[in-house]
């Protein structure tokens, strides 16, 4: 092992080879647990990202020798199962990452474990977790007539939600999303005709991925983002046939419906890509599954590159557009104080502070920027054995958006937000809930 302290160079990230036999070995798996443990635990530069740190540290240091030998293996899964696939501890953290020779990379060998987890059955709660990872499905149920708003009104009712904990495994007590009576995409405005307006860094019109949290539990956000665009004369479309974007089964290590996924959504994608789209999906975490993570499961297929290259986060888009002096730029209304968290999976996909960007650009606007975790990673928040750990993640996301005193708190990732709102309980005070293409949509004086 070389003795090599750290790297100064840019991190690089290895495919996936999840097809190879190899990589379902359990012994292989738990032997290459052994070796990047061991490294951490001389490091220890992570403990404050999240629990998964912690919970290794812990098992090291009550062990009997205080070394990872004291730990007995099968405690290895334990640590697995705290791990979310952030992705902060291999940007932002961790300096052993490849090109480094110690080729770390800390949550594509807990995915692999997940996997390994998934593929054998072990997981500890596969009805919930399948049930809570098939948003799509989910969200086509809950958004019949009448189902709507039974579902709605039982996610309201303690004794039922106390009869979910037990049966299901999702907290009792914790934020989970309403559905829509009326779902995005039947209901979103068709485009007028603007002139196309390519500018030096975007394409002058737009695909929009909606993702299934938009389309059924909170549309406004997804018509908000339109009404940006209209006003800026950004001709768009929807994308035809989406699907889910693949990340909530990749969270649960279940790789070959993130495939089945895959197929469902590169064609019509590619085509966009190809007819010269810039593609922008207002969920952070599907925006890095089309980044990042599609072409590392599926390295050698061209058509995911393709769309990997034309896909956009909102606000990367809005300040390229801006950049090119194609964006508008009169702010009739100040939004006052705001307090604006930037997700995990905002961070890891290197794009800079776009949406604070954005924002503080609207004359009478301040903006406190919060770049620490949430704790509500997707489905893992709002489950039974969890919630607790996710609100204590939380606590410092909490305390700064309180200690601001903003007129509004946002996050581009909504989930994060409405954990942000279950944590703050009393000490919200006047400030509301918005997402940041919301506010956005408001700064610009346009109706809801």
């Amino acid at each position: 092992m070389s003795n090599r302290e750290g790297s100064l160079e840019a991190p690089t990230r290895h495919p996936i080879d999840w097809k190879s036999p190899e990589y379902l070995d359990e012994p292989k798996i738990v032997a290459e647990m052994e070796r990047i443990f061991d490294i951490c635990h001389g490091c220890r530069r992570c403990v404050s990202l999240c629990n998964t740190f912690p919970k290794l540290f812990d098992l090291i240091d009550e062990g009997p020798s205080g070394e990872l030998d004291g730990v007995p293996r099968e405690k290895f899964w334990d640590v697995v199962d705290q791990c979310y696939l952030c992705d902060l501890c291999y940007m932002v953290k961790c300096p052993y990452v490849p090109p480094h020779p110690w080729n770390v990379d800390f949550p594509h060998l807990m995915l692999r474990a997940k996997a390994y987890q998934f593929s054998e059955g072990t997981m500890k709660h596969p009805v919930r977790d399948r049930l809570l990872s098939s948003t799509e499905r989910n969200g086509k149920l809950a958004t019949i007539p009448i189902v709507v708003q039974t579902v709605n009104a039982a996610a309201k009712v303690k004794p039922l939600r106390a009869l979910g904990e037990k049966v299901v495994g999702v907290h009792r007590d914790a934020w989970v999303p309403e559905f829509a009576p009326r779902k995005f995409r039947p209901n979103a405005a068709p485009s007028p005709a603007h002139a196309v307006k390519d500018g030096a860094q975007t394409p002058g019109r737009v695909a929009i991925f909606s993702t299934c949290y938009v389309n059924y539990n909170e549309p406004g956000i997804g018509h908000d983002l339109l009404a940006i665009l209209d006003h800026n004369e950004i001709p768009y479309v929807l994308v035809e046939g989406e699907a889910c974007c693949g990340m909530p089964k990749l969270e649960q290590g279940d790789l070959e419906s993130v495939e089945r996924l895959k197929e469902r959504n590169i064609a019509p994608l590619v085509r966009l890509a190809r007819e010269g789209y810039a593609i922008l999906t207002p969920v952070p975490s599907c925006t890095l599954m089309f980044k990042q993570e599609l072409p590392l499961l599926f390295p050698h297929d061209e058509d995911v590159k393709a769309v990997r290259d034309a896909m956009f986060d909102p606000f990367e888009y809005l300040m390229a557009r801006r950049r090119d002096g194609l964006l508008r730029t009169e702010f009739p209304r100040p939004l006052g104080k705001v307090a604006y968290h930037v997700p995990c999976h905002s961070r890891v996909q290197k794009i800079g502070q776009k949406t604070r960007e954005a924002l503080e650009q609207v004359p009478g606007t301040e903006v406190t920027t919060i770049e620490r975790c949430s704790g509500h990673a997707g489905t893992w928040g709002v489950k039974k054995e969890f919630h607790e750990t996710a609100l204590k993640i939380g606590r410092p996301v909490f305390r700064q958006v309180a200690d601001a005193a903003p007129d509004f708190f946002a996050s581009d990732c909504q989930l994060a937000a409405h954990h942000i709102e279950e944590g703050l309980g009393a000490d919200r005070g006047r400030a509301e809930l918005r997402h940041p293409i919301t506010l956005l949509r408001m700064a610009y004086g346009l109706p809801d």
